[in-house]
């Protein structure tokens, strides 16, 4: 989405969220310009904005910027500080983050995306929102301008900074590509035939034929309200099975409870994935599950159809959502073409 200009709206306060790094801190009356972002450890539109926040934070921190990462969980695990503080770490965040495990500031914002910014003026006044990826560009304009709104302020700001990736360029072209497809029954979308009973484990077996954007079962398998997870005590090979298209493909997961990790062996049309693996996948085709956060599967430059399937044998392993990346840079008429 664009950014949005509004009206004078108060910003709401941090009230009901637990402080991971840098707080606790006010938000009107504080006098400083105030970035706020909602976000989740898990969402691939999220950990592709925090570079930029990241260089925004070094850049303007010592112009008077304060940005805040409000992490509101998608999921329940997301919920457990250890998991947020090991992402926030992960991602080397310095500026502060409250883990808003209940929505309190989500509601407080009415918000209803991730990732979701809000620009704040000296005043505590919400100036303008950005719902998305992109506009990084008009978004650290706006950033200037609220700094420069200080009294008395007079340091000069540096220029625009340039896009982190080739896919953020102005040329860069995004198809319309597979939604993100969750995996439990809550919000999910199960192909399999037959009367399917949440909760409980079942032995599913795949039909042969899917659907573009529609979750196979193959195997032993628990269907849960956010989660399809292989059962304690299955048997064979639990497998899943997904058509889709995209450039990217990342895949949601959660380890074992037990607390050993878990082995997922990766697929695309038929054959280990090669070139296609993504940064998470062994050049075996294997994937480790040791921690819950978002694992790349595949990765492209290209936007395409492909069938992707997933083995494991390890027990207690469970998957959430599958997201894709849809921006790729098209090639320069006339560059090494003929």
């Amino acid at each position: 989405m664009t950014q949005e200009e509004l009206g004078p709206v108060n910003a709401p306060e941090f009230a009901g969220g637990e402080w991971i790094q840098g707080g606790p801190l006010p938000v009107r009356g504080s006098g400083w310009p105030i970035l706020v972002d909602f976000w989740d450890y898990t969402c691939v539109n999220c950990i592709r904005t925090l570079p930029y926040l990241t260089e925004w934070h070094r850049r303007y921190a010592e112009h008077g910027l304060v940005i805040v990462g409000v992490h509101t969980p998608e999921f329940s695990f997301g919920k457990n500080p250890e998991h947020v503080r090991r992402a926030v770490a992960a991602q080397a965040i310095d500026y502060p983050v409250v883990l808003d495990a209940e929505f309190k500031i989500w509601q407080a914002y009415a918000n209803k995306y991730w990732p979701a910014k809000y620009f704040v003026g000296i005043d505590g006044k919400i100036k303008a929102r950005h719902f998305g990826e992109g506009a990084y560009g008009e978004c650290e304009q706006l950033i200037q301008h609220l700094i420069a709104e200080q009294p008395g302020f007079a340091a000069a700001l540096p220029p625009i900074m340039e896009p982190i990736r080739d896919e953020d360029e102005p040329g860069a072209v995004c198809y319309r590509v597979t939604p993100e497809l969750y995996c439990g029954y809550a919000r999910g979308l199960i192909g399999n035939v037959g009367t399917l009973t949440p909760d409980r484990p079942m032995t599913f077996a795949d039909p042969g034929k899917h659907m573009e954007g529609t979750l196979y079962l193959e195997g032993d398998w628990l269907l849960q309200g956010e989660s399809a997870a292989r059962p304690f005590g299955a048997q064979h090979t639990s497998r899943m099975h997904l058509d889709y298209m995209a450039a990217d493909l990342n895949l949601v997961m959660h380890p074992p409870m037990t607390g050993e990790p878990a082995s997922v062996r990766v697929l695309v049309n038929g054959d280990a994935p090669g070139a296609l693996a993504g940064e998470d996948v062994a050049a075996d085709g294997t994937v480790k599950v040791d921690v819950p956060r978002m694992y790349q599967l595949i990765h492209s430059d290209d936007v395409d159809r492909r069938s992707l399937t997933l083995e494991t044998q390890s027990d207690g392993l469970a998957t959430f959502a599958f997201t894709f990346t849809s921006c790729v840079t098209l090639p320069v008429a006339g560059d090494g073409q003929e």
